[in-house]
């Protein structure tokens, strides 16, 4: 599921932090940052948030791993990228987010 948020001044990092997500890294060719958070204790299920900042915006693409990969190596996952958790989820992330650019303002 993808959020856009329009004249970002913030930092990606802390916005995304105040929404509950940790880094997992930074795509050095990309310059997306890619942000993990987990849920019920274990390394899986686990949202996913992919952030990248162009100019002011910032878009947030948001999706769930049920699972790990099955492979080792592969990216490919059982990632699911709408129905009603991750709904809820983008909800979640939209109003902590908007929150967290307010309060900078």
């Amino acid at each position: 599921m993808k959020l856009l948020f329009k004249n970002i001044k913030c930092d990606v990092l802390f916005l995304i932090r105040r929404a509950g997500y940790g880094l997992e890294r930074i795509n050095g060719e990309t310059g997306e940052y890619v942000f993990g958070r987990r849920f019920g204790g274990r390394q899986y299920p686990k949202f996913h948030i992919y952030a990248r900042k162009e100019g002011d915006d910032l878009t947030v693409n948001l999706h769930l791993d049920q699972k790990k990969p099955v492979y080792s190596g592969v990216s490919a996952h059982s990632g699911e990228y709408d129905g009603e958790v991750v709904e809820q989820e983008a909800g979640r992330v939209k109003i902590l987010i908007d929150k967290a650019i307010r309060a900078k303002i």
